[in-house]
């Protein structure tokens, strides 16, 4: 093991360059670290996002030599070459705005365009909706429930940056969780939106989401959930 890391990152936008770094090795180190290490010691304008360092917010996601991770929960040891080499970059198929940071709204954007967002018809004044925990449909939108939008798979997705009008797995696999749930009211609505061209039946069933998705989730599976949701109904005329 070499005692310091050659370390390529991406600065400005998206018409930026690599900039070569070397930075100490240590024990236990993470990507995250070495990021922190460049901006405290060598660039303290280099832009990068991180909050919790524990896996739960998503936000210091990177792409790390070529691929879509977490920073905080990859460790240097598991990606780093023989000769101490690592690149780190923004997220793919997402606008640059400085570094490593990327703009979001597009991503976020596809979720309202999927009809992401649970819309019932209870009030406060309302008792509790008991759903049967066991139930087919509450197993299927448990299944995908955990994801925290992080954009992995949206980074990881080829067909994103082939049409960059696809909703993309995090939005569709949010519309599979809420279509299988009972209590919400605009399921007509949600599948008309996820049925158009730039919808489920645009992914081409690669699985890039499914393999590296950080919570283990199967978007890959909540599409196709959705294609056949979507068939059986538009053949019954019901979209």
């Amino acid at each position: 093991m070499t005692d310091t890391l050659s370390v390529s990152l991406w600065r400005g936008r998206g018409e930026g360059a690599f900039s070569h770094y070397e930075v100490p090795r240590q024990a236990s180190q993470t990507v995250l670290d070495v990021v922190t290490h460049i901006q405290r010691h060598l660039e303290p304008d280099l832009s990068y996002r991180f909050a919790c360092r524990v896996g739960m917010c998503g936000s210091c996601a990177m792409t790390v030599n070529g691929q879509a991770r977490w920073t905080c929960r990859t460790h240097v040891a598991k990606v780093v070459g023989a000769d101490g080499r690592l690149e780190i970059a923004p997220l793919a198929n997402l606008p640059v705005i400085k570094d490593l940071a990327t703009d979001m709204s597009g991503f976020f954007d596809k979720w309202a365009r999927a009809k992401g967002q649970f819309q019932g018809t209870a009030t406060r004044h309302d008792d509790f909706a008991r759903v049967a925990p066991a139930s087919p449909e509450r197993a299927a939108a448990n299944a995908g429930i955990e994801c925290i939008g992080c954009a992995v798979c949206y980074s990881s997705c080829d067909v994103v940056a082939w049409r960059p009008d696809y909703l993309g797995p995090a939005a569709l696999n949010r519309a599979w969780t809420l279509v299988n749930d009972v209590r919400d009211v605009q399921q007509t609505e949600r599948l008309r939106a996820v049925a158009g061209d730039a919808g489920c039946h645009a992914c081409h069933t690669q699985g890039s989401c499914t393999e590296r998705c950080p919570k283990g989730l199967a978007p890959t599976l909540a599409i196709s959930g959705l294609k056949r949701t979507v068939a059986r109904l538009a053949v019954r005329g019901k979209l």
